[in-house]
């Protein structure tokens, strides 16, 4: 994939796939050590701040689930989760996931490699939707759309909780982590992730995403009870919330 690629192609499904799939190998080292380590805590966070489900044994969704990192953080939390069915359209991402992560949940984890928008989620199935690190790869029709979905399929008293690299506007250092993003990991992706040059639009994926404060409008339009968060100065933002009963 050239990386002259124009701004509406980098949403393409078949374009964030080819992405996804050709950095898959080193993804999870890449991601820790490049954020010095926040991708991990950020995770955590997410799953801290979202609301208790209404089960006792929720089953649910992991939408853009990557590698599955999310995951030990669920379960350390709500260990009597029925089921998470994860979803994501890499077939690199959904190969690691199945081959190195936490075999030990195995029987509580359905994978399934697919778009979100084709994987015919059906309508109120959900106890709890969670999304880390997924929504930049959305423009902002298609995160409409997502909104839609999200007040679709969950239950009456359902819960969520999402997490994104941000644009930390205001914060002092702002230019400095901005560097980091746009000039910093093309350089680190250049030797460690050699063949998957286009990752190096994380940067212009978080400067056009901006924040989650606009999604959060979104799923407030949904009818949902939404919460906007702030983390380490605004460098990741999160909506956590719940359907009404």
């Amino acid at each position: 994939m050239k990386n002259n690629t124009s701004q509406a192609d980098i949403y393409a499904p078949e374009y964030v796939k080819d992405v996804f799939d050709k950095c898959s190998s080193r993804y999870i080292k890449f991601s820790y050590w490049c954020s010095f380590g926040f991708t991990e805590r950020w995770r955590k966070q997410c799953i801290e701040n979202m609301p208790v489900p209404a089960t006792v044994t929720p089953s649910g969704y992991d939408l853009m689930a990557g590698t599955g990192e999310v995951w030990p953080h669920l379960f350390n939390r709500f260990p009597d989760i029925k089921t998470v069915t994860s979803i994501d359209i890499s077939s690199g991402m959904h190969k690691l996931a199945l081959d190195r992560l936490h075999k030990m949940r195995a029987h509580k984890i359905d994978f399934i490699e697919d778009d979100v928008f084709q994987s015919g989620l059906k309508d109120h199935s959900a106890d709890f939707i969670i999304c880390s690190f997924g929504l930049k790869t959305f423009n902002p029709e298609q995160h409409q759309k997502f909104s839609n979905l999200i007040a679709r399929v969950l239950k009456p008293g359902g819960v969520f909780s999402f997490v994104e690299a941000s644009d930390p506007k205001g914060w002092i250092f702002r230019p400095m982590y901005n560097f980091h993003l746009k000039r910093i990991l093309p350089l680190v992706e250049k030797f460690l992730l050699q063949g998957a040059q286009d990752f190096s639009n994380i940067g212009q994926y978080t400067e056009n995403f901006q924040n989650t404060e606009a999604f959060s409008e979104m799923l407030k339009e949904q009818g949902l009870e939404v919460t906007y968060k702030r983390y380490f100065f605004g460098c990741a933002t999160g909506v956590i919330g719940r359907k009404p009963a």
